[in-house]
């Protein structure tokens, strides 16, 4: 008799009812486990590197940050300051409207310092201590002597005001391309000294009433009206409807200030910048150009000066009709 051999299955089916017993792979590491202490320690370690690695770069930033620093870059801490011992107290005794005196930690302190503290004080000016880099960012000077002024922004006027409480015969001033705040001061300053109804500025292209411009003035600004307007060729036609004639100041006109005839009549008299003189637009405007009588070896004359001396031959005639 002959006997066969059956192979054997690898393993006995489950049994009805019964959940077959699977694997589940590799036991994990106890710091795998989240209900294990080692697991609460492995994150805890984790955030403390994190934390840390965000603190060194937060280091290694500011170090950076400091070393490539470039104050000339920075925003202004505030709109209009005076920088400089000289400056600072020259505009304090101008009484220039301003907010703070400002000071650097560990500045020595001389003469022109302690007036300035002193004026400040009576004037009821804030004075507050700060480090000497905070100084230069807020005005951008390396050197200023360790003491700024931050002045208040200039209160202007409105074209429609300066135009009702003229005088009669009116006489108005208004600047075309001058960009430099001390020659806007010093307009200003002979605008207030031959009883001028207001200076006008155009907004473009023409500078404004900084603390160089007032301090130029030397406190006239705070005397005259003065108005910022949008557009130079709107303004000299409300001029021409309040009953104004427009002079413009050119150094090629034939006319001179002394020949000018409607010194009498009321006056909107602009003068250009230095070396471009009036815009031609401008120019086509005017009712009358007229120049001053000069020696041919100046070219030109600078802009304040040209309207001092146009503003003086006014006046004379003024006070002589």
């Amino acid at each position: 008799m002959e006997y066969q051999l059956m192979a054997k299955p690898d393993r006995k089916p489950p049994k009805k009812g019964k959940r077959s017993l699977r694997g589940k792979g590799p036991t994990p590491r106890a710091e795998d486990r989240p209900y294990h202490k080692k697991y609460k320690s492995k994150e805890e370690n984790q955030r403390k590197r994190t934390e840390r690695k965000r603190i060194d770069a937060k280091r290694s930033d500011g170090r950076r940050h400091d070393r490539k620093r470039d104050y000339r870059r920075d925003a202004k801490e505030h709109i209009d300051t005076v920088a400089g011992r000289n400056a600072v107290v020259e505009a304090l005794r101008a009484g220039i409207p301003a907010k703070e005196l400002v000071v650097a930690v560990g500045v020595d302190v001389d003469e022109r310092l302690n007036e300035s503290i002193r004026l400040a004080q009576k004037m009821g000016i804030g004075i507050k201590e700060v480090e000497r880099r905070q100084i230069e960012n807020m005005t951008g000077i390396a050197n200023h002597q360790g003491v700024a002024l931050v002045v208040k922004p200039f209160q202007y006027s409105s074209q429609k005001e300066i135009f009702a409480r003229a005088k009669d015969p009116a006489l108005f001033i208004a600047v075309d391309g001058v960009t430099d705040p001390r020659n806007i001061g010093a307009i200003a300053r002979s605008a207030a000294a031959f009883s001028a109804d207001g200076l006008l500025i155009p907004e473009r292209r023409n500078a404004s009433l900084t603390a160089a411009a007032w301090k130029t003035s030397a406190g006239a600004a705070a005397r005259l009206p003065i108005a910022q307007i949008t557009n130079l060729s709107r303004s000299i036609e409300d001029a021409k409807a309040y009953g104004c004639f427009i002079v413009g100041l050119d150094g090629d006109a034939d006319t001179t200030v002394d020949a000018m005839e409607i010194a009498d009549q009321p006056l909107y008299v602009i003068v250009g910048s230095e070396g471009k003189g009036l815009s031609r637009l401008v120019r086509e405007k005017c009712d009358l150009l007229i120049s001053i009588p000069m020696s041919s070896a100046v070219e030109s004359l600078n802009a304040s000066v040209a309207m001092s001396i146009a503003l003086y031959a006014i006046d004379r005639k003024r006070n002589v009709l």
